[in-house]
């Protein structure tokens, strides 16, 4: 339950984020603002990806396990 509560602590935190970047984006000329975008979705990617690899890895695991029983 109190986890339920720290959830939208974290999405105020990740919108301030997302102003920041957006102000730094609008405060550029289009092109060093698209670069900017560029650069997060760079950035994003490997965080993303890992996630990924991490719950595929859990949901093949969990489904080997229900096999066996």
């Amino acid at each position: 339950m109190k986890r339920l509560l720290l959830l939208p602590l974290l999405a105020v935190a990740l919108q301030a984020q997302c102003v920041m970047c957006y102000r730094t984006a609008h405060a550029q000329n289009a092109a060093r603002a698209r670069l900017l975008d560029i650069g997060i979705l760079i950035l994003g990617a490997p965080p993303f990806l890992i996630l990924t690899g991490f719950v595929v890895y859990i949901h093949r695991r969990n489904g080997r396990d229900r096999d066996d029983q």
